[in-house]
């Protein structure tokens, strides 16, 4: 192995951090963790635990942001890592979305704008694929919104309580869902214009010897 791929190397534009190919780093530890975590709190959230169910959607939450935190400063931002991360974020919020839904806790439609744009963007990797081009990588709009509704879902736990807390939990679970849905389909916008651009892009000539 050389030294570059054994250093990681920097992304397409000779930006940002470096990327390794390493398996056993600290973030990716995490996000297994982040993955394990997604079957406890089906239990729990079937099992009406809410207390638990909330905590576990915190301790998720918290070590989305680490994992991106710790890749960056320990310099162990990792192809594995790349993929892993936003896989363990959506699967967590696709089974915490059937459990709320299960438990009337939000609504359907809550679930289907979300699964919609997963479905889209799951359509466009298969399409960037075939053409020999890379997931792009995650945009902050994405992040964001992800964020949002990581925070969202244990406030809308919360918002059943019959007294303040539900009533403030409520209000606040609602503005983060709203503000999540929509900086997560905006985000999903950007990736399709950047696979429009990467697919639609005239072939490379190359040089005359």
């Amino acid at each position: 192995m050389t030294e570059q791929a054994e250093q990681g190397t920097r992304d397409d534009h000779g930006e940002g951090p470096a990327v390794t190919t390493r398996v056993l780093t600290v973030p990716n530890a995490i996000s297994f963790a982040r993955l394990l975590l997604v079957p406890v709190f089906g239990v729990l959230i079937a099992s009406g635990r809410d207390g638990w169910a909330v905590v576990v959607l915190a301790v998720s939450g918290a070590s989305d942001w680490l994992d991106g935190v710790l890749a960056r400063r320990l310099g162990q931002v990792s192809r594995l890592g790349q993929l892993l991360d936003p896989a363990a974020d959506r699967l967590f919020i696709a089974v915490t979305l059937v459990g709320l839904v299960w438990r009337d806790v939000v609504p359907l439609w809550l679930l289907v704008v979300i699964l919609a744009r997963e479905v889209v963007l799951g359509v466009m990797l298969i399409a960037l694929g075939r053409a020999g081009y890379p997931p792009p990588q995650v945009h902050l709009a994405g992040k964001a919104g992800t964020f949002a509704l990581l925070y969202a879902f244990p406030l809308l736990l919360l918002a059943s309580w019959d007294s303040w807390v539900g009533t403030v939990a409520e209000v606040a679970g609602w503005a983060f869902a709203l503000w999540g849905v929509g900086l997560y389909w905006f985000a999903g916008a950007l990736y399709l214009l950047q696979a429009r651009r990467l697919l639609h892009a005239p072939p490379t000539r190359e040089a005359p010897a």
